[in-house]
């Protein structure tokens, strides 16, 4: 079922730029190109499988264990089993050699099970797949790389200081069911302090080396703890775990209350003892010792060594080798024609001034922005219920997790973007949730709702990641894992979707739709600036507001997110454009042939893929009768 009205296409292949940032095709071991075979329906068996298929599935199940037991932080987010003496591994250059001495091992395994003949279209794509995973894995834990990302551990994206509470909480991904259970977190909360004494520890190794992160990070990591530390104790998420025991004991009985409190005094005295002593040690060392010696500077390549370390960010982020000059080249070609499409809208919207003004202007008008949070919430709801409606005409699978619509919670907000998913449970159990921002509400723009909803909930990520989860026949590395081209390349491509969908009718959404593709275009600019090119934060600052019509206070949040991790922003683009281009092939050499249910499922039929092994099973179903 082809589409009849959809944005225009993104034409990768004229894209002279893009031609050098694409990596060729991976290749045997032998030098020779290998093939895949598309499955018809993203489905992995057919028949009973083969003695080498079997053999693959054994090892992706051990080495995914052995990779597990060897990430602390992954382990806790899906929920599994950790040890506190698993958890204290964390920074260690012992987890480092350990995970080294693993991937070495895998790599030479995995090199004699895929050269089997007999495998089936989706244990041919598993295995090419799996040796990406590796072949990136090595990359990075490889000493140059490892060595110097080891010196900066912690950061406001993603680190375990902001992880930690959520984890360690009710309602995180670890079940509380029995006794053992609660045992468990308590001896992690308890092993904290040794966690962060071991990064502090990493943190004096590069300021003996000259090897700091940038100033404004550590004040973002300062202000994190200071958010968290605010908060009571006794109110804090570390206690929420004793709040509801109901499986300790019969509930309503003496026996009861009893375990009840033990259980309340345990947490108290892991939370007082532990966890905000923990919290306070780190943040005394980053204010007082650590941000005098930390760098003004705040790009990569203006560290030793930065520029391969950078060159290594991006190719570990998007899958494929880019040229840090190429994509900065690619972005700022982007934004001009993004431009073009937002003068006609700004036109349709009824403003006659030039387009920088109509930049300011919509920052204070107040059509455009929220007066409550209710105003955000209703229109997330609105435009669930057309997607919902509409998601069968676009996908032939439809995940079964529900997905909520809820506000970031409070202390987090004004360290996030401005909307976010947590990903539910693979059975089910536990929704996804689509999280939207109201931190600085009047910065908020009602514009950007669809296009936000579209990409963080359905059909981007809450799609992408469900229907890889709910897909018990994948290998868990396909099921739960990605490169972030892969998955926020999905998301990117997802918002597109609301052309035909009619959401961008209303020439408001249209904007909103033009103005968040201009971020992402922007940060190709942007990042490849502040790590490649020698940009200063408000220079990247600067262009963000220059070139866009978001909040001052969301373009921070933007430019120091690049900063604190380089090369992530910029696999969106690219991503979406890999998609892009493939879809933009498959219409044209299919013709009426061509569904775009089945296009969808090819894409995401085998979870999280490199954008190389994705493209060679999308071209493989295109060459199917």
């Amino acid at each position: 079922m082809g589409l009849t009205a959809r944005p225009r296409a993104l034409a990768l292949l004229a894209c002279p730029a893009l031609l050098v940032l694409l990596s060729p095709p991976l290749h045997a071991q032998d030098g020779t190109a290998t093939t895949i075979t598309a499955p018809a329906s993203g489905s992995r068996s057919y028949g009973y499988p083969s003695s080498a298929d079997q053999a693959l599935d054994a090892f992706l199940a051990k080495d995914d264990a052995a990779r597990r037991a060897l990430d602390p932080v992954e382990t806790l987010e899906r929920g599994e089993p950790l040890s506190a003496e698993r958890l204290a591994m964390l920074f260690t250059p012992a987890l480092a050699s350990a995970q080294r001495a693993r991937n070495a091992a895998a790599r030479t395994a995995l090199a004699d099970l895929a050269a089997a003949h007999d495998l089936d279209p989706a244990h041919r794509i598993s295995a090419r797949a799996y040796a990406a995973v590796l072949d990136d894995e090595q990359a990075m834990l490889a000493p140059p790389v490892q060595d110097m990302l080891a010196l900066m551990p912690l950061s406001p994206s993603g680190g375990i200081q902001a992880e930690f509470p959520a984890l360690a909480s009710e309602g995180g991904p670890e079940p509380l069911d029995t006794s053992a259970d609660h045992a468990a977190m308590l001896a992690r909360d308890r092993a904290l302090p040794r966690v962060f004494a071991t990064a502090i520890a990493r943190y004096r190794e590069g300021m003996a080396q000259g090897i700091t992160s940038p100033k404004v990070v550590v004040r973002t990591l300062i202000s994190e703890i200071d958010a968290l530390l605010a908060r009571p104790p006794e109110r804090s998420l570390f206690m929420t775990p004793a709040d509801e025991p109901f499986t300790l004991s019969a509930g309503g009985t003496k026996a009861h209350a009893l375990a009840h409190a033990r259980l309340r005094r345990a947490y108290r005295e892991a939370t007082l003892g532990s966890v905000y002593p923990a919290y306070r040690a780190l943040r005394t060392f980053l204010a007082s010792e650590y941000l005098p010696a930390a760098r003004n500077s705040v790009g990569l390549s203006q560290l030793p060594g930065g520029a391969a370390l950078y060159r290594a960010l991006l190719r570990h982020h998007t899958s494929v080798d880019l040229d840090p000059d190429a994509v900065h080249a690619l972005g700022l070609a982007e934004v001009a024609r993004i431009q073009r499409e937002m003068v006609t809208v700004k036109d349709q919207l009824g403003f006659a001034g030039p387009l920088p003004a109509f930049f300011a202007h919509i920052r204070v008008d107040p059509r455009f922005h929220p007066r409550r949070q209710e105003d955000l919430a209703a229109g997330y709801r609105h435009v669930a219920a057309i997607v919902a409606a509409q998601a069968p005409n676009y996908f032939l699978t439809i995940p079964h997790t529900p997905l909520l619509i809820l506000p970031h919670p409070a202390y987090r907000a004004r360290y996030e973007a401005g909307g976010s998913y947590s990903p539910g449970s693979p059975d089910g159990s536990r929704p996804g949730v689509f999280f939207f921002n109201t931190f600085d509400l009047k910065s908020r723009f009602l514009s950007g709702v669809d296009t936000l909803y579209l990409h963080e909930g359905a059909p981007g990520h809450h799609f992408q990641i469900s229907l890889a989860q709910e897909d018990d026949s994948l290998p868990a590395f396909q099921r739960f894992g990605g490169n972030t081209a892969y998955v926020e390349g999905w998301a990117l491509y997802a918002e597109t979707l609301g052309y035909p969908m009619g959401l961008y009718d209303d020439p408001m959404q249209h904007w909103g739709t033009l103005d968040d593709e201009m971020l992402r275009a922007m940060r190709l600019v942007v990042d490849t600036g502040l790590h490649s090119q020698g940009w200063s934060r408000a220079q990247a600052l600067d262009y963000m507001l220059a070139n866009s019509g978001m909040g001052r206070s969301d373009a921070e949040t933007e430019v120091d997110r690049y900063i604190a991790d380089p090369g992530q922003a910029v696999a969106y683009k690219i991503g979406a454009l890999a998609i892009q281009q493939l879809r933009d092939e498959a219409e044209k050499k299919m013709g009426a042939r061509f569904d775009v249910r089945v296009f969808h499922q090819q894409v995401l039929g085998s979870g999280a893929l490199p954008l190389p092994v994705l493209e060679d099973k999308v071209h493989a179903w295109m060459a199917t009768d």
